[in-house]
């Protein structure tokens, strides 16, 4: 026999119904909710679960630093530093990496220029400063006749940077990122051995000179790894700022003094 209720009568009396209280809709008996019980219901004693020791893990933390210096140790040229670099696996930004950015340019250069951190264009490509921020910086080089393609040592840039492997959403590296990884760059400073090093924007700063503020440090030398270091606004702020670019330019022309008067 069918009912007389259609699907959404029946739907709407069940709602009806849960809205009221109801929570169980049919029993094989019926019960009487008002009568009193026999005897009280006893109360569950929770029985607590023994847990089967075991052993304590010992957490062995790794110092990351001394480990890129163990990586470095007695790497004697380039091939042999991406080597090291490819096979550090203490770095969290290796995971999320494309590629490794390792450098590009004359490694014979008097000029080695180093940068923060890869873009998604560097991470891409697998090379330093590429896209806007890299044609930039041909310009501004090829402005005093230096590029990275010229074949000249003496006219020549050699480009790399802090870190080779792209940070998440293009963040600012962390401190223990810079100081993991600035091993491997006083390494690749010691092997290109250039006469002169430019340090762009602030995180370059801090892996080179340990100390941050590019705006007070451009335009004045200093020195690292035994080298006269320029600091000098990174090609991206400058496209975000190109009122900047006159203070560029006073950089470039006393870069451009400074191997002239070392010739």
């Amino acid at each position: 026999m069918e009912s007389a209720l259609d699907y959404y009568a029946a739907e709407a009396l069940l709602a009806w119904q849960v809205e009221l209280g109801a929570t169980e809709a049919i029993l094989d008996a019926p019960v009487n909710r008002y009568e009193t019980p026999k005897e009280a219901p006893k109360a569950k004693v929770a029985v607590p679960v023994v847990a089967a020791q075991t052993a304590p893990v010992k957490q062995v933390e790794v110092d990351a630093v001394a480990e890129a210096r163990k990586s470095v140790k007695g790497v004697s040229d380039l091939d042999g530093l991406q080597g090291a670099l490819a096979a550090f696996e203490l770095c969290e930004l290796k995971r999320g990496a494309r590629n490794l950015v390792f450098a590009d340019g004359n490694p014979a250069a008097r000029v080695m220029i180093i940068g923060e951190a890869p873009g998604r264009d560097e991470d891409r490509e697998g090379k330093p400063f590429v896209g806007p921020a890299g044609h930039l910086l041909d310009r501004m080089f090829g402005a005093i006749d230096m590029g990275r393609d010229v074949p000249l040592s003496k006219d020549a840039i050699y480009i790399t940077n802090v870190l080779p492997w792209r940070p998440p959403q293009n963040r600012d590296p962390k401190p223990a990122e810079i100081a993991m990884l600035r091993p491997f760059l006083e390494r690749h400073v010691e092997i290109v051995a250039p006469d002169v090093i430019v340090v762009m924007g602030n995180i370059a700063c801090e892996a080179v000179l340990d100390r941050r503020g590019i705006t007070r440090m451009r335009g004045e030398w200093h020195k690292a790894f035994g080298k006269p270091v320029m600091p000098m606004f990174h090609p991206a702020y400058l496209l975000r700022q190109p009122r900047a670019k006159r203070e560029a330019w006073a950089d470039l022309l006393s870069l451009k003094a400074k191997l002239e008067g070392a010739e």
